[in-house]
């Protein structure tokens, strides 16, 4: 356990400055899953709210028009929680933080965009200490131990006025897997070192100490569940079984948020703890529970980031199955950022396969179609930081150096895949238009 060598309030204010100036948050953070939460506002070069009328720019651009929302929209009910949670720690008012995230947790409070509020008071609550330790190392400070750790330190510190607190003890072992996963990030995945894999690996350890005596089923608590959850990515060993029974047991708790699903889909592959036949059998479990929750809609959750990530999942996936939980899943979230978010998996993210045998190719396309009346029938406005991140299939490690210009990437794939699939209308002088009213194809 590190060392206790004074207040956390003053190690906490060294680290405060030592960051850049206008930097206090990262614009590639991630929540309990290592899945990136983009916080930091993006440049755009019209800052209206709502979304601006973007054509492409093409001998047709007057053929095609799709409304783009601001990729700061997104932001906008996320960065008053996350600067909440920074505000409560840097005025060292850990109790009001620890209710704050305790009522949020036990009333399943989640933003408009489906974030747990608890999550993103926590991400801000720590954000200070996480990015301190990337930006001294992204500044060579790798060698100078006690400036990496000296925010956790204080933090430490907190926790051990507050050791009978299950949130405080939770929000400090999530502050050592974020800073495990930097050391983790700052090599390629085959090329570690052995020194960044030993520090990754003590931050994992010091998160697994620290959660161990909690319970988040016992405590109704799905912050903490996910928390535990979350210590699979750092842990070399475990059953197919004890992680999938982990996982029922927070989606349990929060049947509405999908993104548990997600994450046991890829902890379900192979590459990490299961198997094909596992990933199926827990694909078809999580839809049985959920059923009044999300219909069909876990069955293809749990598929979701597994069949972007591994070729051979496609094998396996039951088609009529997952396309019906796609229905099942717009039925019951029909809002747009639930609509990019699914025409983009189909659009952009299972790009990939090109020498895959017929038969997985061949599911693969099929699941690709669904984009075109996905789009056709439900879009009405594009969200490109959805469709930014589709492109990387999600991926869980990504970062993101410029957010204006990973967006604009966003935006300029949804228009070029909208614009070959209404290829015909357009050549043939058609005018397609997208608004909040739906489709209209006109001739002049």
């Amino acid at each position: 356990m590190l060392k206790k060598t004074g207040p956390a309030r003053t190690m906490l204010r060294h680290v405060i400055a030592s960051l850049p100036l206008g930097g206090s948050r990262d614009d590639g953070r991630r929540d309990h899953d290592g899945e990136l939460v983009s916080d930091s506002p993006v440049d755009t070069q019209d800052n209206r709210s709502g979304p601006r009328q973007i054509i492409p720019q093409s001998g047709d651009h007057d053929r095609l028009i799709v409304p783009v929302c601001d990729p700061s929209d997104t932001d906008a009910d996320h960065a008053p929680l996350q600067d909440k949670g920074q505000f409560l720690a840097r005025q060292d008012r850990w109790d009001d933080l620890s209710d704050l995230i305790r009522a949020a947790d036990t009333a399943r409070h989640n933003t408009t965009h489906g974030m747990p509020v608890a999550e993103l008071l926590a991400h801000g609550a720590r954000s200070d200490v996480v990015n301190a330790v990337e930006h001294k190392l992204s500044l060579g400070h790798a060698g100078d131990r006690r400036k990496m750790i000296e925010g956790i330190m204080g933090l430490e510190a907190m926790c051990a006025d507050h050791r009978d607190d299950p949130y405080l003890r939770t929000l400090v072992a999530l502050a050592h897997i974020d800073v495990a996963w930097i050391w983790r990030g700052y090599s390629d995945v085959l090329s570690i070192t052995v020194a960044n894999g030993q520090r990754c690996a003590a931050h994992f350890d010091r998160a697994a100490a620290l959660l161990h005596p909690l319970d988040g089923v016992a405590l109704d608590s799905p912050f903490i569940a996910a928390a535990k959850c979350a210590l699979f990515a750092g842990q070399q060993a475990g059953t197919p079984v004890q992680i999938a029974d982990d996982f029922a047991a927070l989606i349990d708790l929060d049947p509405d948020n999908h993104r548990h699903m997600r994450s046991l889909g890829t902890h379900m592959l192979p590459r990490w703890f299961g198997s094909y036949p596992a990933l199926e059998l827990e694909a078809r479990r999580t839809a049985a529970r959920t059923e009044a929750t999300w219909g069909a809609g876990a069955y293809t959750w749990v598929y979701f980031d597994a069949l972007a990530l591994d070729p051979e999942a496609c094998a396996r996936v039951d088609i009529p199955f997952f396309m019906d939980g796609l229905r099942d899943i717009l039925d019951r979230r029909p809002d747009q950022e639930m609509v990019n978010l699914l025409a983009s998996y189909c659009a952009v993210a299972l790009r990939y396969m090109e020498d895959a045998e017929r038969i997985q190719a061949a599911k693969r396309e099929d699941i690709a179609k669904a984009a075109n009346w996905l789009i056709r029938d439900h879009l009405r406005e594009i969200h490109p930081l959805i469709w930014a991140h589709a492109a990387q299939r999600f991926d869980n490690n990504l970062r993101i150096a410029s957010p204006r210009r990973f967006a604009d990437h966003g935006r300029k794939d949804a228009l070029a895949f909208i614009a070959k699939l209404f290829s015909r209308e357009i050549e043939a002088g058609q005018r397609v238009e997208f608004s909040a009213s739906g489709l209209r194809v006109t001739s002049d």
